[in-house]
């Protein structure tokens, strides 16, 4: 069911404190994670305010989360209703800590279908669309919602498990498609080995390749350097976690701008080491509580993802929903500081991409002895023609981003790893 869009801020956080007294009237005596947790902070019996909310309410760490399964397995105390009311199993990649369980009623599927449906609207989807979506349907979240809500939408879903590159393009080339749902990364790839196989991709229906996962879908040069690479079919952004369910969608007028799910998400942004909030147009942490997650929710949970909201207001964006410029910038345990320099994964990202002439890329954090380094090793495009002048453009435009020397080398076609769900580029090594 899709839910009616709010027309302002004031009508969005209305519908958020009665939904979030709501969740408290439901997991405050049910709920054994957190019922102690309202209780401490005299909450339990509801709220008069969202301030109040954030001023009393302590946040929810992702470690709180694994501790709790590790101390009461396999599923910890997040657990509001009995273990027979959850029908859906799904688990974090564990790629910056330990993979963690998370548990769905079929209520609060559907809640994360709903949210998922928001996000088709706002990509413009219809039924007669067809989609492919090329992941590896594991047990992480992934497009898991977002291939059952496209269903739901009536659209053609074709699932892209258990298959190599070539056969999903042949997919998308022989049965039509017009949108893909894939990682950055792997629509990156995707278009590598349609050139390598001799595929045509220059004429596909594909209009709109739908994308999660990581920070490049709201790179400008990355939604560029795709969009040369797919022609007529452009780039939209969306981002959520295993553990909160689909959170935002792109602006299509601003298309480096994530709207979160303001019907769903009560969201703030916190200044990652102090805790307190920012000002628009500040970088911070942001922090989600789930409003209709009642069987495992998150209240005022720290996603360890960095956004900026923009300073821009709703009749300019054309929205009433918290903006984030840039959508997400990296994640706060990802920043390297490089002589006293702040180094994000997405701002190298953002360099690198402006170079079609380089196929795949990885960063080499060399830790020892008190400093840090870092290397990038890149691999050329084959029809690169001067590998040594591209090599030392790319140092230049790194040195004059950040001030910093960067060594980059070249290294074989095909030598660096390849991705389709999450990229692993960067690679620490320990010189003591």
């Amino acid at each position: 069911m899709t839910r009616e869009p709010f027309t302002t801020p004031c009508a969005i956080k209305q519908h958020q404190l009665g939904a979030l007294n709501q969740l408290i009237t439901t997991i405050a005596s049910s709920n054994q994670f957190y019922g102690s947790r309202l209780v401490k902070a005299g909450l339990d019996t509801g709220v008069q305010s969202l301030e109040e909310f954030c001023e009393r309410m302590p946040f929810t760490l992702k470690m709180d989360l694994i501790d709790d399964q590790h101390s009461t397995p396999p599923y910890g105390t997040n657990l509001t209703y009995a273990i027979e009311n959850y029908m859906r199993f799904c688990q974090t990649s564990g790629t910056t800590d330990q993979p963690m369980v998370c548990l769905d009623t079929p209520e609060d599927w559907q809640w994360m279908l709903d949210n998922w449906l928001v996000v088709l609207d706002a990509a413009g989807v219809h039924s007669s669309d067809r989609a492919l979506f090329a992941f590896s349907f594991g047990p992480f979240l992934g497009f898991w919602t977002a291939f059952e809500a496209a269903a739901q939408k009536r659209v053609l879903c074709v699932p892209g498990g258990g298959m190599s590159s070539e056969a999903r393009l042949r997919l998308i080339i022989d049965h039509e498609m017009t949108l893909l749902f894939c990682t950055p990364t792997y629509a990156i790839r995707l278009a590598e080995v349609a050139r390598e196989t001799g595929l045509d991709i220059s004429r596909t229906r594909l209009k709109r390749i739908i994308v999660a996962g990581e920070t490049g879908g709201s790179v400008t040069s990355t939604r560029r350097h795709i969009a040369r690479l797919w022609p007529g079919a452009d780039v939209f952004d969306h981002h959520g976690m295993t553990e909160v369910g689909p959170v935002s969608f792109q602006n299509l007028q601003h298309p480096g701008v994530l709207h979160v799910i303001e019907s769903a998400y009560m969201a703030e942004i916190v200044d990652a080491d102090n805790q307190q909030s920012v000002q628009p147009g500040q970088v911070g942490e942001l922090v989600l509580t789930t409003l209709g997650r009642h069987g495992a929710p998150l209240l005022r949970y720290r996603t360890g993802d960095l956004v900026r909201q923009s300073t821009l207001d709703c009749s300019r964006l054309g929205r009433p929903e918290m903006a984030l410029e840039g959508g997400i910038l990296g994640r706060c345990d990802d920043m390297i500081l490089v002589r006293g320099v702040n180094v994000y994964p997405s701002a190298v990202d953002h360099v690198i991409h402006k170079y079609d002439e380089i196929a795949e890329y990885q960063v080499e954090v060399h830790d020892g002895q008190g400093l840090t380094e870092l290397q990038l090793l890149i691999e050329p495009q084959p029809q690169c023609q001067d590998v040594e002048d591209l090599c030392g453009r790319l140092s230049g435009e790194l040195r004059n981003v950040f001030q910093l020397r960067v060594p980059v080398i070249a290294k074989d076609p095909g030598e660096l790893p390849r991705f389709e769900m999450k990229a692993k580029r960067w690679i620490r090594i320990d010189r003591n």
